[in-house]
């Protein structure tokens, strides 16, 4: 698997707010280090009034833009849902849009990166598969017609469900990053060719988003994690025809039982996928001889038939992962 390592994320803006250990960007928040970049933003832990954070800065010029983005991540404020990373506050400053949240241990990428070059495995499948059913729950929550934009119910499709947009807070997985996050109406919604190429459904390079994109990029997601590499070879460099198509999913460093599973999950055809990503996840674990558990203090997690489970990575052990990363672009 080739990731790609991206430099600073600065505004060019004339007068951009200045992002560097130290500085205050906003009263009240002082920039500790740098715990990630992608090709759009980049993330720091921040210290703050109410503690440790994390402020993710994108740049922004355009004063009118500004304003719609501002707006849009402001709706996700309201989403409270115990696996989707909570959004306390997004604001602008000179040459950035600036959005504080919860602060996680670490990545999903990064657990996977440890798992594989620090004890030479993949991420133990009970483990993968909590994570993966939390995701899920995230998503179908999301996806779900039963959000108010404009005065009218709509689901959202996240647009870009990948291993570095999991943050792990101990043994829970919350999804991050709703820069993408379209508003759905109907089965079938136009979109702009955007989101992670390697992740996305196929209807998106046709220029629509489905009810079951999400589930399409969780499936690949998961193979990802669970083998270390993509179940189809990269897509072409630059500007693709709508008329592209992806060779099939070559699945064959799986179960048999999985095979069957992602199979469906990563159907061309939209409608041939599962109706939501925890039926997707279900069978993942029943591939396993794994069900889900509701323990005495209320917390599920998946299990096998003897009820025995690894462990999850203790605070100290995602503390490490964490130091290890913090540096490294993503």
């Amino acid at each position: 698997m080739v990731l790609t390592f991206f430099p600073k994320i600065r505004s060019t803006t004339p007068g951009a707010c200045v992002i560097n250990v130290g500085a205050e960007p906003s009263p009240g928040y002082r920039l500790l280090r740098v715990r990630g970049r992608g090709g759009f933003a980049e993330v720091w832990e921040a210290a703050s009034p109410a503690g440790p954070v994390a402020l993710k800065f994108m740049p922004s010029s355009n004063t009118g833009t500004t304003a719609r983005e501002v707006r849009s991540i402001q709706s996700f404020q309201a989403f409270d849902h115990p696996y989707l990373v909570k959004t306390n506050g997004v604001w602008s400053v000179p040459g950035y849009i600036v959005i504080d949240m919860e602060l996680a241990e670490a990545t999903l990428l990064d657990l996977m990166l440890v798992y594989h070059n620090d004890l030479g495995q993949h991420i133990p499948t009970p483990q993968l598969c909590l994570y993966m059913w939390q995701v899920g729950e995230g998503l179908d929550f999301l996806n779900a017609r039963r959000h108010t934009r404009d005065g009218r119910r709509v689901g959202f499709q996240h647009g870009d469900v990948k291993p570095n947009n999991v943050l792990l807070f101990g043994d829970v997985a919350k999804l991050t990053d709703y820069g993408l996050a379209t508003p759905t109406h109907g089965p079938a919604t136009p979109c702009p060719r955007h989101g992670t190429r390697e992740y996305a459904p196929p209807e998106v390079f046709q220029g629509y988003l489905s009810d079951t994109s999400d589930q399409y990029s969780l499936a690949v997601t998961y193979h990802v994690l669970r083998t270390g590499v993509f179940p189809f070879p990269p897509p072409p460099a630059g500007d693709m025809p709508k008329s592209y198509l992806r060779p099939p999913a070559d699945l064959s460093a799986l179960l048999p039982a999985e095979q069957t599973v992602l199979a469906r999950a990563l159907s061309a055809v939209p409608q041939d996928r599962f109706g939501s990503c925890q039926e997707m996840i279900r069978g993942l674990l029943k591939a396993h001889g794994l069900k889900m558990s509701r323990s005495d203090d209320g917390v599920w997690r998946p299990v096998p038939d003897d009820e025995t489970v690894p462990d999850p990575p203790s605070s100290k052990t995602m503390r490490e992962i964490a130091n290890r990363s913090n540096s490294r672009p993503r």
